[in-house]
């Protein structure tokens, strides 16, 4: 039996290197001249528009977490084209950062304004009162203020449609 303590033979030179690639990519990177890109006027109005279909959008592909944040408040503007998703805790934050550029570029390109950034916040009061989700939540909101509904619930024999 033969043992080999070195390499036998030659390297094929026709196979794709990842290393090389990278490399040649370092050397010359491909830039794009953000001033060449549009940046149109833009109304609150279609922030919204686009903003809650991404939300659907997501909805669909089974990230409810992030449905949730950007359904529940609307969004925040903080400058010409600066915006904020305001979240409740660092869960939440953590669980959007990764997804947050796939969100940008579809604003921007459904905006056509390749100006915007979006940051997340932490919001100050978590437990103010925000948008309702679903209908459980919006009984509940009623019946903090009125007590009543719990008995006229029970009283009645009622089914809330959740």
């Amino acid at each position: 039996m033969k043992v080999l303590s070195e390499p036998a033979g030659t390297v094929n030179a026709s196979h794709i290197s990842i290393k090389k690639i990278l490399e040649d990519q370092a050397k010359n990177p491909t830039t794009i001249n953000q001033e060449n890109l549009p940046r149109e006027a833009f109304t609150k109005d279609s922030v919204k528009m686009f903003w809650k279909r991404f939300a659907f959008k997501v909805k669909e592909n089974g990230m409810e977490t992030f449905y949730n944040a950007l359904i529940k408040r609307e969004p925040v503007f903080l400058e010409d084209e600066r915006l904020a998703i305001e979240v409740d805790n660092k869960v939440q934050e953590d669980y959007i950062n990764p997804m947050l550029n796939e969100f940008i570029n579809y604003l921007r390109q459904e905006l056509k304004n390749y100006g915007i950034s979006v940051e997340i916040i932490l919001t100050e009061d978590p437990m103010k009162e925000v948008k309702f989700l679903t209908g459980k939540d919006k009984f509940n909101a009623l019946a903090r203020k009125n007590k009543n509904l719990h008995t006229l619930k029970s009283l009645f024999n009622l089914d809330i449609e959740y």
